[in-house]
């Protein structure tokens, strides 16, 4: 599978999986094009950048669509478990994940790996890292005593 680095954040888990940030509608149409077969959205509809039908355009090109939209403010244990159950039933597909920026997608990752459910911890945090490091309630839901209490911050910004 090629790369698409146009898309923001773009980043490989793995021969099988990608991630980034909000696709556009013709960047959706090139993951199809590069064999993807399912999308999974952490992003919800409602922020800023969002697609308008992103479910539709979607089903368009042929590909699934799994919608579990995350609370930046708020991420759930609910909302790990609906991910893990995803990635995992879809354990022979071409999977592109993707949210608005690629944070909390990253950060969904390194905790999936910390739990020894795939890739190393370190590959997740450098993956994680060369986009964000969490902080504030991340820092709960990734695991992280360090950050806790810590504001969010953004490679090329605060580091």
């Amino acid at each position: 599978m090629t790369d698409l680095a146009d898309i923001l954040n773009w980043r490989r888990l793995d021969d099988r999986i990608t991630l980034s940030g909000q696709p556009t509608e013709g960047q959706l149409a090139d993951l199809q094009a590069l064999g993807v077969t399912h999308i999974i959205n952490l992003g919800p509809h409602y922020n800023k950048g969002a697609l308008v039908d992103e479910a539709g355009t979607v089903a368009s090109l042929g590909m699934q669509y799994i919608y579990i939209p995350v609370d930046f403010d708020s991420p759930t244990d609910k909302d790990f478990d609906d991910f893990c159950a995803a990635l995992e039933s879809l354990s022979e597909t071409q999977i592109h994940v993707h949210c608005i920026y690629n944070a909390r997608v990253s950060a969904f990752f390194y905790r999936y790996a910390r739990a020894g459910r795939g890739g190393t911890e370190a590959d997740a945090f450098a993956l994680m890292d060369g986009i964000w490091r969490p902080g504030n309630d991340w820092a709960d839901f990734i695991g992280s005593e360090k950050a806790a209490g810590q504001p969010n911050r953004y490679a090329g910004h605060d580091y």
